[in-house]
């Protein structure tokens, strides 16, 4: 059974954020990228695959070596599943300052109570 895998997945590993800003600068080996991390050459293997099986990077032979080279046009389903929610939030919190400004108006509109105390004329 194949373990489908989708960009949502890819980015909420930091490691493979990491390694997405990485590669989104150069092209580089897998030793390459190994070599930026704390991490065992195994562990940045798994990432590189799941990174691979999302579709956020591409691996090319070039020899005997073999480049990751970042695609980040799948990061747009994250970007335009975010903006969804920016423009829901973006909406209440407008409408929630408009209340606020309308209280607010109301308070200053309301008649002040004069005191009969005595005037200095």
């Amino acid at each position: 059974m194949e373990v489908r895998r989708d960009v949502f997945q890819a980015i909420a590993d930091p490691n493979r954020r990491a390694i997405i800003s990485l590669i989104s600068k150069n092209k580089l080996t897998l030793n390459g990228v190994a070599e930026h991390f704390d991490v065992s050459r195994p562990a940045i293997s798994k990432h590189i695959k799941i990174l691979t099986e999302c579709g956020l990077i591409t691996i090319e032979q070039h020899g005997r070596e073999r480049y990751c080279e970042a695609k980040l046009e799948k990061l747009n389903e994250v970007s335009d599943w975010v903006e969804q929610y920016r423009k829901f939030w973006t909406t209440k919190l407008d409408d929630l300052e408009s209340y606020l400004n309308s209280l607010q108006s109301k308070q200053k509109v309301k008649p002040k109570k004069k005191k009969n105390g005595n005037k200095k004329k």
